[in-house]
């Protein structure tokens, strides 16, 4: 089923929602349809366009966001599907100081790797190997990290999620993509 970015009523990013649940809002006039995705919901008595990005209409306060959460998908886009070593596709995660000799599992020790690498790197440290990493690895920050972790996005996204931070990690992952 496809997804529907909600914004809040200052068009700052919220969530992402199933078609059903953003139609839900439209329908009970709590939210407008900003942009269609250009297919059609269809009832006994009409046929209503479906929603890509919706905006609520009252303003809703949103509690303190902690960290981004650390998924192989949100890694992989922080790393633009590279690994860390050598720019090859990365396959695998990989943390730099291993967890075998206290390494911690935290965005500022986990990278993309690619297969070769992490087998060749296995539980050393870097030093041992006369290795670099390629960038020094950071959590990612910004509400478009969460929109993006979710996995879905869409084209008709972007200009919402741009004022974010997002066009840099939506070309990082189209790059990993083609």
């Amino acid at each position: 089923m496809p997804h529907v970015l909600v914004l809040n009523a200052s068009y700052e990013p919220l969530g992402v929602v199933p078609l059903r649940r953003a139609l839900v809002l439209v329908l009970e006039n709590k939210a407008i349809c900003l942009e269609e995705s250009g297919a059609f919901m269809h009832s006994a008595t009409r046929a209503v366009p479906a929603p890509s990005v919706v905006r609520l209409k009252r303003f809703v306060r949103v509690p303190y966001r902690g960290p981004v959460p650390l998924t192989r998908r949100a890694l992989f886009a922080r790393d633009g599907g590279r690994c860390m070593y050598c720019g090859a596709a990365a396959t695998s995660v990989d943390h730099v100081i291993p967890r075998s000799r206290g390494g911690q599992h935290a965005w500022e020790n986990v990278v993309a790797a690619c297969r070769r690498c992490n087998h060749v790197k296995a539980d050393r440290h870097l030093p041992e190997l006369g290795w670099r990493l390629r960038h020094q690895p950071a959590p990612p920050s910004g509400l478009a990290w969460r929109i993006i972790g979710t996995g879905h996005r869409d084209p008709r996204w972007l200009p919402y999620l741009q004022p974010f931070g997002a066009e840099d990690v939506m070309a990082r992952i189209d790059g990993v993509s083609a």
